[in-house]
């Protein structure tokens, strides 16, 4: 894709809508909202990069109550011909189709590669990539089998949601534990991942969130690794201006 003149890509990453309670988040629901609206005006595309909600999961015909702000801007977005792409995190990854039926938009569950003006992406969420962490590997393996997807589902969505949302909100990085903390390229997961995807093919950019860190890091002479931060602390995003991609601060 070629990015038209004045036009950009925006990327932003792990809002956690609903936590620590929807009253708390909502003053950072609105922010986000604040924000779509503004990038809309020179937006060529807009990723999504996962962990939008706190929880997220669809019964057949329920989905959580809530984020309507959030969800009548993305269709509004949508529907003006901004192409939105959005990447399951690891506390959304229940998506079924409601994202692509409701608003239009594509849903990932895989890290994608794009090419913008001759330039090549590899985009993720960023969850269980990379050396280690096979604890968090093994229990995704879990989530995302399609017989524990139905297990859940049988649960009332007051008993199963309410129940999610408890355990979701325990996770260390919404309780404010200091977990999220640059480790050392060594010890980053996601730069050890691509530091090795970059030696089977060269990409310019690799932009993920999962972190909850702002990081821009090189991976070789010509190719970043770009971590996105999060909207809990940072509020930061990636934007990509046709030549160049860099992090600011909303």
């Amino acid at each position: 894709m070629n990015i038209p003149k004045g036009k950009k890509i925006y990327f932003a990453s792990d809002n956690h809508l609903g936590a620590p309670t929807p009253e708390e988040s909502r003053p950072r629901e609105k922010k986000f909202v604040a924000w779509l609206d503004e990038v809309k005006q020179d937006a060529a595309v807009i990723f999504l990069m996962g962990d939008l909600f706190d929880f997220w999961f669809e019964y057949k015909t329920v989905v959580p109550k809530g984020f309507t702000r959030t969800l009548g801007k993305l269709a509004e977005i949508s529907d003006s011909g901004i192409p939105i792409y959005y990447f399951v995190g690891n506390h959304d990854l229940w998506m079924n189709g409601y994202f692509e039926e409701e608003l239009n938009i594509p849903v990932y569950h895989e890290p994608q590669e794009f090419t913008f003006n001759n330039q090549t992406f590899l985009i993720g969420h960023g969850d269980g990539l990379g050396p280690g962490d096979m604890g968090y590997k093994r229990m995704k393996k879990v989530f995302t089998n399609p017989f524990s997807k139905w297990l859940f589902r049988w649960l009332h969505p007051d008993l199963g949601v309410k129940l999610a949302q408890y355990l979701s909100v325990k996770n260390k990085l919404i309780s404010g534990d200091d977990d999220a903390k640059f480790l050392g390229e060594e010890n980053e997961w996601l730069v050890q991942y691509c530091k090795r995807k970059q030696e089977e093919k060269h990409r310019d950019y690799y932009v993920f969130g999962h972190r909850h860190l702002p990081l821009t890091i090189d991976i070789s002479e010509k190719s970043k690794y770009i971590n996105l931060g999060d909207w809990i602390g940072y509020y930061t995003y990636g934007v990509f201006d046709g030549e160049s991609m860099e992090l600011k601060e909303y």
